[in-house]
């Protein structure tokens, strides 16, 4: 298989982090200096919308609804601080399309042709970014179904504890009932403590000390710690990166190329 350019990360519960762990490693990606969009599948609780500050002229649901708006129109740049990092010569960029809507707004942007549209638009926008990553809860509706389909991989998140380690078998069998699961698939035991009970993650993340979403990103700029290093870890496994990169002393850019 070819690098991956879009990756689906997936909740295996509700309240997975998925959010929060789709911001970080986009930032972790920005870092290495690619143009990161980040779109927003979870439209019951519209976290994404979080770690936007001030108004949201165009959110996700318009864009899938509405065939006239371009994605370009609804991508808002998000402020990573990269610029003011040490080491990092060449960031880049991150935008996010957040969903921010009406329970109207909200119905328009779960039927079938829009969720057509949301395929389109992410392998559309996987040919304008160099990576794109998706924030999907449990797959249980259309738009689930479309961002699953449309990325080239899939993060299957799991929050440390029995609930999720029962989950994890019910959401493979969901993306191979989909035709959904994809090489390269792997689980992400989220905010551990200790030993995790999630069987076999390919990368365990423990929770951040920061968690105000008006706080965060925090793993693009941050130096040694156990939760930029495992973001760093989950960009790594998601885009098959190089895995040998210094957070703290060298430019990430550096290391990877």
């Amino acid at each position: 298989m070819s690098t991956p350019r879009s990756v689906a990360f997936v909740g295996a519960t509700g309240g997975a982090g998925t959010t929060r762990l789709v911001v970080e490693t986009a930032a972790v990606l920005a870092r290495t200096g690619r143009d990161v969009a980040v779109f927003d599948a979870a439209f019951a609780t519209q976290g994404l919308a979080q770690y936007v500050p001030g108004r949201i002229d165009v959110d996700a649901t318009q864009l899938l609804a509405d065939e006239d708006v371009a994605p370009s129109d609804a991508l808002v740049d998000l402020d990573c601080a990269l610029a003011d990092t040490p080491g990092v010569e060449s960031a880049g960029s991150v935008a996010v399309c957040p969903a921010h809507a009406t329970f109207t707004e909200l119905a328009g942007a779960k039927t079938t042709d829009a969720a057509e549209r949301f395929e389109a638009v992410v392998r559309e926008t996987a040919d304008a970014f160099d990576r794109v990553l998706v924030d999907v809860p449990p797959v249980a509706a259309n738009q689930h179904v479309a961002a699953t389909t449309a990325t080239d991989r899939h993060a299957l998140v799991a929050p440390d504890g029995q609930r999720s380690a029962d989950a994890l078998p019910r959401l493979h069998d969901r993306l191979a009932d989909l035709d959904a699961d994809a090489p390269g698939d792997f689980v992400v035991a989220n905010r551990v403590h200790e030993a995790s009970v999630v069987p076999d993650p390919a990368v365990a993340v423990p929770e951040s000390d920061v968690v105000d979403p008006t706080d965060a990103p925090v793993a693009g700029t941050a130096g040694a710690g156990a939760f930029p290093a495992a973001v760093l870890d989950l960009a790594t496994a998601a885009f098959d990166l190089d895995a040998d990169i210094d957070l703290e002393s060298r430019s990430v850019t550096d290391r990877l190329f």
